[in-house]
């Protein structure tokens, strides 16, 4: 990667989502970001996320958005292959990202993050967190251990909460804590609306800014917290909540590649926020 702020940093970046497929072609099939796009309309709680859109949003409204926000194809009658995501929108949005932890970090306000993708996104949580608070902004961690009830597919799912390096996740309460395992996969807004409501019970200062993703942001936004992260071509929730001001920056990314895969935007985005440790 060239050097940060040189004059081709952002040619490299941009570049270097497309080959690895964060962002051009990208391997959220178009079935599925359609599927997910007609249950936002029909306001399945799986697809909003804790949203609650104050605007009328049916499928061609939902994809116009996305076809603008996000960068996939706008034409209705593609419905099979490969999404797309457009790079440049992509670190349109990852400045935006940056600006606002940077503000976060000028104001050193406390600041709340969560994933409900421990698998591929928790290196580039834990990374943010450990800078906003060498910064001195206060990470919460509140309702450590705290029951999160989830119903699934498979029936309802009993998770606790937990923190791994300032980052809230949720683990199954029959899997055992040791072993390296980093949480599970949900999209729910229940974890947030817990710690949430634990800050309140505990009397304590509200996140002055929500970091993650889906049911992070979402529910978070809702409660009137600013919230922002990536969001997938099949993530509509988050980029209607942008447009409607529930959330400060969704980023258009695929949010399901390798681990390791994120470390360059983690750089980019920590460089433009002058946080760079």
């Amino acid at each position: 990667m060239p050097r940060a702020g040189g004059p081709g940093e952002e040619e490299w970046l941009r570049e270097y989502l497309v080959r690895v497929r964060l962002a051009g072609v990208v391997a959220t099939g178009r079935e599925g970001s359609l599927r997910r796009y007609r249950q936002f309309a029909a306001r399945d709680p799986r697809a909003l996320l804790g949203l609650d859109p104050r605007g009328r949003w049916g499928v061609p409204e939902i994809l116009a958005l996305m076809a603008e926000r996000c960068g996939v194809r706008a034409d209705p009658s593609y419905t099979e292959g490969a999404d797309t995501i457009d790079p440049d929108r992509t670190l349109a949005a990852l400045r935006a990202f940056a600006g606002r932890l940077r503000e976060a970090a000028d104001r050193r306000i406390p600041v709340l993050i969560g994933t409900g993708h421990p698998h591929r996104l928790l290196e580039f949580y834990v990374t943010l967190a450990s800078a906003l608070s060498a910064a001195g902004c206060e990470v919460l961690t509140p309702a450590q251990g705290r029951r999160v009830d989830i119903t699934t597919r498979f029936g309802l799912r009993t998770h606790h909460l937990d923190y791994v390096g300032g980052v809230a996740t949720l683990r199954d309460a029959t899997a055992p804590h040791a072993g390296g395992e980093p949480g599970v996969h949900t999209h729910s807004p229940l974890p947030v609306r817990t710690v949430l409501a634990a800050l309140a019970e505990a009397g304590g200062p509200p996140p002055g800014l929500v970091i993650g993703d889906h049911g992070w942001v979402c529910g978070a936004g809702q409660l009137g917290c600013e919230a922002m992260g990536p969001a997938d071509a099949d993530d509509p929730a988050l980029f209607v909540g942008e447009a409607e001001g529930l959330v400060s920056v969704a980023v258009p990314l695929d949010d399901a590649v390798r681990s390791a895969y994120y470390r360059p935007l983690t750089r980019y985005v920590l460089n433009q926020a002058c946080l760079s440790q």
